[in-house]
């Protein structure tokens, strides 16, 4: 596995966790918070919560190649 398709890998996991984290901000907190700060939320959230399962996903993806 090289350099690029590691960052490549990463990348593309940040942005459908930006997306997922929007998704879910909507549905969980439109009703309180209102659709533009909850999906502006879920897209905060999202990513740092999927980014150590990122990292290690990569690393054994890495190791066991």
């Amino acid at each position: 596995m090289t350099a690029m398709s590691l960052i490549g890998l990463t990348l593309l996991a940040l942005l459908l966790a930006l997306i997922g984290g929007a998704a879910s901000g909507l549905r969980i907190g439109a009703d309180a918070l209102g659709k533009e700060l909850a999906a502006m939320m879920g897209a905060f959230f999202g990513p740092t919560a999927v980014l150590p399962a990122i990292m290690v996903g990569l690393l054994l993806l890495y190791f066991v190649r």
